[in-house]
């Protein structure tokens, strides 16, 4: 079955009321590795060859690159942007803009959309694409499409015919087994005033890639956790908290801990999920906005709208990797000068509140990358329909451990007129690939001994 008549099957679907549970035909799965790639991207690049065909993604180490270094230098630096939009042209790629972008074009004279070259860099270890051929015939979304059952350590599904399994793909996401980075969240209000949100150290750690893993994830496995110490600003030092997430949310719901210095002792923290506002960005996003989207589903009806060639922040090195915060919070939005934008096909997923649930955001659009399953951006609306906040994630494949990576991550408010950026790691040596924790390690009660001032 070609990918039209799938997408076209999905539709049918969702048009009758369904959410699609079961897993695809093996006449369909076939197509992976042929007209799909091994992770249900396009093989073939688009009509007028700006998306080129898939080659099997950036498999050889730039020069300049130190083995073992944190720091990767960025592959495409000698690349010029062959499309500059500004809010003078914007009208003219509207269609492939979100409207989060389309806004900041349109309110800021200084910002711009640099389009480079696209260049599909993304590649998964050999494992994951086995498994990925096997969960397309077995996965099933169940729950309504709020849980997963039998799901390899891989995209589970690779031809998704529901929003809720292009989302379950985001969620699982391989973006490595273990990965720690000390990084900066800086919030710039509408005067153009910068100011350190927090100085953070990450843990994250996503259990069922890890290689000794073999089976398919049961309903109270875990496939997300992190574990934050805040070390800034001062008010802030000592702080600390661990989030754990299961692939059966409904089931084994997420937990969280926190550890308050002033309080001296580590409690539970139901709240630290859905539209909690995050303190580690000061308020300026929600706690289910960090990477674009992260925890349950189960407030909002996930549609499927389909696949859309979309400009979006792509191969970002330049950016993440930049050493110095106060180049990129500049007034108004981050500094265009170290943004990449390129043309990907992107999967369209509308998340509408639930009747009866309680959100601040009443609608969400989410465009999903299609080679590495990262959410890319989102546009997120309030109870009137108006544009309220858009994020983005910077992804850049990390080519010497074979992972794609969106921790620098950022939230505009069209409302207040400031933003968010979070995840600047690039002062402090860039994102580090690290053995798995100890479980002593990833108990709540660490969270106290790591979190004195």
């Amino acid at each position: 079955m070609t990918f039209l008549k799938t997408l076209l099957a999905s539709a049918l679907v969702m048009a009758l009321g369904g959410v699609a549970q079961a897993a695809v035909s093996p006449e369909q799965a076939a197509e992976l590795g042929k007209s799909l790639t091994p992770v249900g991207a396009e093989q073939a690049g688009n009509a007028d060859g700006t998306i080129p065909a898939y080659n099997g993604g950036l498999t050889t180490v730039p020069s300049g690159y130190k083995a073992g270094s944190s720091m990767r230098v960025d592959p495409f630096a000698d690349e010029t942007p062959r499309l500059v939009i500004t809010g003078q042209n914007v009208a003219e790629h509207q269609d492939k803009l979100t409207a989060a972008t389309q806004a900041l074009l349109k309110r800021f004279p200084s910002y711009r959309v640099d389009v480079y070259p696209t260049h599909r860099t993304v590649a998964l270890p050999q494992r994951l694409l086995d498994n990925t051929l096997k969960n397309a015939v077995q996965t099933q979304a169940v729950e309504g499409g709020l849980a997963l059952e039998t799901a390899l350590p891989g995209v589970p599904f690779p031809i998704p015919q529901s929003g809720y399994e292009v989302m379950w793909n985001h969620l699982l996401r391989y973006q490595g087994h273990a990965i720690n980075s000390k990084y900066d969240s800086w919030n710039v209000d509408a005067s153009g005033t910068a100011s350190l949100a927090t100085t953070g150290n990450a843990f994250i750690e996503y259990p069922l890639y890890d290689p000794a893993n073999t089976g398919p994830a049961k309903e109270n496995d875990i496939y997300f956790k992190t574990k934050l110490y805040y070390q800034g600003p001062a008010r802030r030092a000592g702080e600390a908290i661990l989030i754990v997430d299961a692939v059966n949310p409904l089931k084994q719901p997420r937990r969280g801990w926190q550890y308050l210095p002033g309080q001296r002792r580590v409690k539970l923290a139901p709240d630290i999920a859905y539209d909690t506002p995050n303190p580690g960005a000061v308020g300026a996003s929600t706690y289910d906005d960090a990477w674009v989207f992260n925890g349950a589903m189960d407030r909002f009806d996930f549609k499927l709208v389909g696949k859309k060639e979309m400009y979006v922040p792509y191969n970002t090195y330049k950016l993440n990797y930049h050493e110095k915060a106060a180049d990129i919070t500049t007034p108004n939005h981050i500094n265009p000068d170290l943004t990449r934008w390129e043309l990907h096909r992107v999967w369209v997923v509308e998340a509408t509140l639930k009747p009866g649930k309680r959100h601040i955001y009443a609608k969400r659009t989410f465009y999903v990358d299609e080679d590495s399953w990262i959410a890319l951006a989102s546009d997120a609306y309030d109870a009137r329909g108006q544009l309220f906040r858009g994020a983005f994630a910077h992804m850049a494949y990390s080519y010497d451990v074979q992972a794609p990576n969106s921790d620098n991550h950022m939230f505009y408010d069209f409302v207040s007129g400031s933003y968010n950026i979070t995840g600047i790691y690039g002062p402090y040596g860039g994102v580090k690939y690290i053995e798995p924790l100890s479980k002593a390690q990833w108990s709540a009660e660490s969270l106290a001994g790591a979190g004195i001032r």
